[in-house]
C-alpha cells in the first residue's frame, strides 16, 4: 500500500474515532497517562491551519482551465488537502481528550468543539468526493469557502478559550468602564476589589473557562481557590499566590495577567496587597476604614466623588472679561461648576513661571477656591501673596521649592482645608503653625524630608488633621519598586533628544528598551547617564534591585517633528474657553494630559478648526500628525475628518490628504490619539489644516444631538 493510501485509511479511521468519542462522551474517563496527548492539542493545531488554508485556496481555483490539465497542480492540491484533513482530525481528537479535564466548560468550548469537528468532516468530505463526476466547480468553491469559515471560527473560539474573550481585538478596543460607586456607599470588596478582577482577570477565570480551575467572579469562588491552592492567605500578602503571580517577571508563563493582556496598574496592585494584608474583608465599607488608612486613601481614587451637595459661596462671580484676560499660555482660570462663582487656577510651565503670575490674580482673589502650583519653582516668599486669596480651599504645592519658612503666612486663612506639600524639603519646626488652623483637614507630606517620628508627632499634636504620608511597608518582606521617573519635560524633538531618567532609591538599576518590547533585568539596555533619541520612539523602562520586586513598566512615546512653522494663525478660531496660549500651543513640543483645563489644549465645538501654518523657507513634508483627546463623558471625541491642504502660495493650496478616524464607540476609554495624514513629499510654504468635529453626538451618549468637542494640542510635521 502506498503512503497516500495509508494516510487516506488513517483519515477514515480518525473520523470514525471522532464519532465514537462524541457518542460516548458522557461515559468516557480519560486516564492520566493519556492526558499528555490531549494537552498537545495547542502544539499541533497550527499545522492543519496552514495546510488547509492553502489547500482550500488551491481547491477554489482548481477548475480553471489553466490548472485543470496541470497534473502537478492537481496532485499537490490533493496532497495538501489529505495532510490538512488528517492533521485536523488528530488535532480534534486531542482537543476532545483535553476537554474532559477540569476547567473547560461553557458555550465558548461548545462552539470551538463543533466548528473544529465541522472543519474535519467538511475537509474529509471534500477529499473523498473531489474525484466524483458530480463534483463540479460550484461545489468545489462552496466547500472551500465553508471549510475556511469553519477554520476561522474554530481558531477564534480557540483563542477565546486560551486567552480570554476579545483576545484578538483587545489591544485596539476599549474595556467596558464599570460605573463608579459613590464613596459613602462603596464596599471594599464589591466596589473596589471585584471590579479589578472583572477587568483584568475574568476573561480567563470565569464560568465558561475556569483556567486552573479558578473562578474569580464571586467571593465564594475566590475563597475556594483553584488547582494551585488558595488564592490568598488573609493577613499575609507575602505568601499569597495572588501577589506572587502578579509580581513574577512578565515573560514568566505563570505571570498574571498573562503577557499581552491588560496588566494591573501600580494602584491596583497596591489595593490588592493592602486588602489581603487587612484580612481580605468581604463586607466592610470603605468609610469604615480609618481616614488615614492606606487602603482607604488609594481605594477612594477608584470611586465616584462624595454625593455631598455642592458648597455654597457668599461671594459674587468675577467679571468674565477679567477671567478671559488672565488666561494665557502658562495659566488657566476656570469655573468649578456651572452657575458657580468659584474659580480654580492652574499655573504650569516651570520655565515661564515668575512670582508675578500670582500677583496678577489680585482682581479675582475672592473667587479663587483652588490653586494648583505643583512642579513650579514657588518659594516661601510667594506664600504671602497666596494668603491674600481669602476663600482658598485647596492649595497644591507639591514638588515646589517651599521649605516651610513662609507657611506661617497661611495661618490667617479661614477656609483652607487641603494643603499638599509632597516632594518638598521641609523643616519640621516650620510646620507647627499649621496645626492650629481650624479649617485644615488634610495635610499631604509624602516624600517631604520628614522622619517617621516627626510625621507621627504631627498627627498626635492634631488628631483631627489627616496627615497623609503615603503607604509604608513594614520592611519585613520584599516590596515592589516604584517606577523610574523621566526628567524630560518635552515629548517632541526636532533633531535629537537626550532622555534622562532617575529613581529615588539608591542602588536601583534602570533597564530600558526602545523597540516596544518589555524590558527585563538581564538582556535589556542598562541606563547610565542618558538615552539619545534620533527618531520617534516608544521607550519602556523598569527599575530593578536585589531583594525587591521589579517595578511596573513605564511607557512613554517620544515623537520627532522635523519642521516648525515660522507662524501659525487660526482661520477659524477655537472656543474662547479653550484657546490656551493661542496657536503657538499647537507646536510648543509639549503634549497635554487628560486634564482639559490644563491650558495645553485647543478646543472647538460649534465650528470646525482651521489653522494656517507658514514657512519662510519651503520645507519637504510627507506627514502631518495631530494629537487629539478622547474623553467620552466630557463630550470630547476625535474629529470626524481632518483635511490637510498645502502649496507654495496662500491662495493656491491643494488637498494633500483626508483622514477619517474610526467612529467612537459607546464604551471607549479615554485616550490620546495620533491622527496622521500621509502624502507624497511636497515642498510646502503654506499648510492649512481643517479639523471637523462631530456635529451631533450619537444616541447612546447622554448629550445626544449636541455637538462634540474636539481637543488638539500638538501638530507634528515630518
Amino acid at each position: 500500500m502506498t503512503f497516500k493510501g495509508l494516510a487516506a485509511n488513517a483519515l477514515f479511521a480518525a473520523n470514525v474515532f471522532i464519532l465514537f468519542l462524541l457518542a460516548f462522551s458522557d461515559q468516557l474517563t480519560i486516564p492520566y497517562w493519556l492526558q499528555p496527548l490531549g494537552r498537545m492539542h495547542p502544539m499541533i493545531l497550527h499545522f492543519p491551519i496552514v495546510l488547509l488554508m492553502l489547500a482550500m485556496l488551491m481547491e477554489f481555483f482548481r477548475f480553471k482551465e489553466a490548472y485543470l490539465k496541470e497534473p502537478l497542480y492537481q496532485s499537490f492540491t490533493t496532497g495538501l488537502l489529505l495532510s490538512g484533513a488528517l492533521l485536523s482530525s488528530v488535532t480534534v481528537i486531542m482537543g476532545l481528550l483535553l476537554s474532559k479535564e477540569e476547567g473547560y466548560s461553557g458555550s465558548v468550548l461548545q462552539w470551538h468543539k463543533w466548528t473544529g469537528i465541522g472543519l474535519v468532516f467538511m475537509a474529509s468530505m471534500i477529499y473523498w468526493s473531489r474525484n466524483a463526476s458530480w463534483y463540479k466547480v460550484t461545489l468545489a468553491r462552496i466547500g472551500a469557502v465553508v471549510t475556511v469559515l469553519c477554520l476561522i471560527l474554530a481558531g477564534h473560539y480557540g483563542a477565546s478559550l486560551t486567552h480570554g474573550d476579545n483576545f484578538v481585538m483587545e489591544p485596539v478596543t476599549a474595556a467596558k468602564e464599570i460605573p463608579k460607586v459613590p464613596l459613602e456607599q462603596a464596599k471594599v470588596f464589591e466596589d473596589v476589589i471585584l471590579p479589578i478582577f472583572s477587568q483584568k482577570c475574568l476573561s480567563c477565570h470565569n464560568l465558561e473557562k475556569a483556567k486552573g480551575s479558578l473562578m474569580m467572579d464571586n467571593a465564594v469562588s475566590l475563597l475556594k481557590g483553584g488547582k494551585s491552592g488558595k488564592l490568598f492567605v488573609p493577613g499575609k500578602p507575602e505568601i499569597s499566590l495572588l501577589l506572587e503571580r502578579i509580581h513574577l517577571p512578565m515573560d514568566d508563563k505563570k505571570h498574571m495577567p498573562p503577557k499581552g493582556k491588560n496588566q494591573l496598574t501600580e494602584e491596583e496592585i497596591s489595593v490588592l496587597k493592602l486588602w489581603v494584608k487587612g484580612n481580605a474583608e468581604l463586607k466592610k465599607k470603605v468609610i469604615d476604614l480609618p481616614l488615614t488608612d492606606s487602603l482607604r486613601i488609594i481605594a477612594t481614587t477608584f470611586l465616584a466623588p462624595s454625593e455631598a451637595s455642592a458648597p455654597k459661596y457668599d461671594f459674587a462671580a468675577a467679571d468674565e472679561s477679567t477671567i478671559k484676560k488672565l488666561n494665557n499660555n502658562y495659566r488657566i482660570v476656570y469655573t468649578l461648576a456651572k452657575e458657580s462663582p468659584a474659580l480654580a487656577v492652574n499655573i504650569y510651565n516651570k520655565n515661564e513661571y515668575k512670582p508675578e503670575a500670582l500677583k496678577e490674580l489680585e482682581a479675582i482673589k475672592k473667587q479663587i477656591v483652588s490653586l494648583d502650583l505643583k512642579g513650579l519653582p514657588v518659594r516661601d516668599e510667594e506664600l504671602k501673596t497666596i494668603a491674600s486669596f481669602e476663600n482658598l480651599r485647596t492649595l497644591n504645592l507639591n514638588f515646589t521649592n517651599i521649605t516651610g519658612a513662609g507657611l506661617k503666612e497661611l495661618q490667617a486663612m479661614k477656609h483652607l482645608n487641603s494643603l499638599s506639600l509632597s516632594g518638598t524639603k521641609l523643616d519640621y519646626s516650620k510646620l507647627k503653625p499649621l496645626l492650629g488652623m481650624k479649617s485644615l483637614q488634610k495635610l499631604t507630606l509624602w516624600n517631604a524630608g520628614l522622619t517617621a517620628g516627626e510625621l507621627q508627632q504631627l498627627q498626635k499634636l492634631n488628631p483631627k488633621l489627616a496627615v497623609i504620608a503615603g503607604f509604608k511597608d513594614d520592611g519585613k518582606h520584599p516590596i515592589q519598586l516604584n517606577q523610574p521617573r523621566l526628567l524630560n519635560s518635552v515629548s517632541v524633538f526636532k533633531n535629537s533628544l537626550a532622555l534622562q531618567m532617575k529613581h529615588p532609591i539608591n542602588g536601583v538599576q534602570i533597564r530600558y528598551t526602545t523597540d516596544g518590547s518589555e524590558p527585563d533585568s538581564l538582556k535589556s539596555s542598562l541606563y547610565n547617564k542618558e538615552v539619545l533619541l534620533k527618531e520617534s520612539t516608544t521607550l519602556k523602562a523598569k527599575a530593578y534591585k536585589q531583594g525587591w520586586y521589579g517595578s511596573e513598566t513605564i511607557t512613554d512615546n517620544f515623537y520627532k517633528s522635523g519642521y516648525q512653522p515660522d507662524t501659525i494663525t487660526f482661520l477659524l478660531p477655537p472656543d474662547d474657553k479653550y484657546k490656551a496660549g493661542g496657536a503657538k500651543i499647537l507646536n510648543d513640543q509639549q503634549f497635554g494630559d487628560y486634564e482639559a483645563n490644563s491650558g495645553k489644549w485647543i478646543g472647538v465645538r460649534q465650528n470646525n478648526l482651521e489653522a494656517l501654518l507658514f514657512f519662510k523657507q519651503a520645507v519637504p513634508l510627507q506627514s502631518v500628525i495631530l494629537n487629539v483627546m478622547r474623553l467620552v463623558p466630557s463630550y470630547i471625541l476625535p474629529p470626524v475628518a481632518v483635511e490637510i491642504w498645502g502649496g507654495p502660495q496662500k491662495n493656491n493650496l491643494r488637498l494633500l490628504s483626508t483622514v477619517k478616524p474610526e467612529p467612537t464607540k459607546k464604551d471607549a476609554e479615554r485616550a490620546l490619539i495620533k491622527v496622521e495624514g500621509k502624502f507624497k513629499t511636497q515642498n510646502i510654504s503654506y499648510l492649512k489644516i481643517v479639523v471637523k468635529n462631530l456635529k451631533k453626538l450619537p444616541d447612546w451618549h447622554p448629550g445626544k444631538g449636541e455637538p462634540a468637542w474636539v481637543f488638539i494640542d500638538e501638530i507634528l510635521l515630518n
